[in-house]
């Protein structure tokens, strides 16, 4: 079971190296295809669509045909749209191919969540999720870099078939280590409609919670940490470079988390870690924008990222039990209302921006995390 967690956790950073690893490139396609870099950008936005989207499927077909078996077969169909983006002859190829690669990349992590809701017992699963996600954490934060460096070494095609090399060999350790399990855990969980399946959960009160709690704590944590950067770039006028750098403080205190997260269950338990998480995250908001020294910002960007994986991983922890009959199905709503809370809270704080400035509109997003936390501390048995 822990290797196939590992191995797992290797595809999801697998995966979140793909998601970010277009962004340093973007002035190479551009040139290359004679494009504006607003053009070649569609190569990310078509990544993220897919990625966002294919959750609703592979939450049933794990449920029905074996989480592991799912996510070996989404790495293989990776690994050849990958491979697909390094022989695109033009921009709209190369995004129909990351829409592909985003698609199958897709069903690791969200997957991977489910298969320790069925293998982990709850009193000791938060501790293993955290570990767990820390290979998401850190591919989206090496995503940039393995970009840059390898485009300027190998070339944009050369990096897109390294990445599809990588998709492929973590696949074949997969079904060489793994390949005995998929008989027994297929048809864990509803056969039918998924549409139907989908319907049934929701009627769970516990499961409506969960998703409310999902959409609004990425609406404000998202919201106010979406515009850091170019609030950071208005008061203090810093480098892109520096900016970048100092975000991804963010990144880094997830890690930080996965690693004293069994100790501070011990000590806070739940409830205390919401009650915590919450507080921290305002603080640290509310510091980052009033203070005069730019400097006093990086070691809060990294209370903010400790911060908001103490409530997070907490949430995800409920999301996997929610509905323990069809555990597929149930995070990959979970994973949607994540993904539709963030980017409904970016364009909010948009508007929010716009009529009060930065300052006021990020703190009080920080404060509406505050509160949210707040609730679910006094309202996490209904989860």
């Amino acid at each position: 079971m822990r290797e196939t967690i590992f191995l797992i956790a290797l595809a999801s950073a697998n995966s979140g190296i793909a998601m970010r690893i277009v962004e340093p490139m973007l002035p190479r396609l551009a040139t290359d295809f004679g494009v504006s870099v607003s053009i070649a950008s569609a190569v990310i936005t078509g990544y993220a669509l897919a990625y966002a989207g294919a959750q609703l499927a592979y939450g049933t077909l794990g449920d029905r045909f074996g989480k592991v078996r799912v996510v070996t077969y989404g790495l293989i169909g990776a690994a050849v749209a990958t491979f697909g983006c390094a022989l695109a002859w033009d921009v709209t190829s190369l995004a129909i191919m990351r829409f592909a690669t985003g698609m199958f990349a897709s069903s690791a992590v969200m997957l991977g969540m489910a298969y320790i809701g069925d293998q982990v017992a709850l009193a000791e699963r938060q501790p293993v999720i955290a570990r767990f996600i820390t290979g998401t954490i850190i591919g989206q934060a090496l995503g940039p870099v393995v970009g840059g460096t390898a485009t300027d070494w190998l070339g944009w095609r050369g990096t897109f078939a390294l990445l599809g090399a990588v998709f492929a060999a973590v696949a074949l350790v997969l079904v060489v280590r793994t390949r005995a399990q998929w008989a027994g855990q297929a048809r864990q969980g509803p056969v039918g409609n998924p549409f139907k399946v989908f319907l049934q959960i929701v009627r769970i009160s516990r499961v409506r919670y969960v998703l409310s709690i999902g959409v609004l704590e990425t609406f404000f944590f998202f919201g106010a940490f979406s515009f850091l950067g170019a609030f950071l770039k208005q008061r203090f006028d810093l480098s892109l470079t520096l900016i970048g750098m100092i975000l991804a403080g963010f990144g880094v205190g997830g890690v930080l988390y996965t690693f004293a997260v069994r100790r501070l269950l011990r000590l806070l338990g739940q409830r205390g870690m919401a009650a915590c998480g919450g507080a921290v995250c305002f603080g640290c908001y509310a510091i980052s924008v009033l203070t005069p020294i730019w400097q006093v910002v990086i070691p809060c960007v990294l209370g903010v990222g400790f911060a908001f994986f103490m409530v997070h991983n907490t949430i995800q922890t409920k999301a996997t039990e929610m509905a323990p009959q069809a555990r597929g199905s149930g995070l990959s709503l979970y994973t949607v209302s994540w993904a539709l809370g963030q980017a409904v809270g970016v364009a909010a704080m948009g508007v929010a921006v716009s009529l009060v400035g930065y300052a006021p509109a990020i703190i009080a997003f920080g404060a509406g995390f505050l509160a949210l936390a707040l609730w679910l501390r006094a309202n996490l048995d209904r989860l």
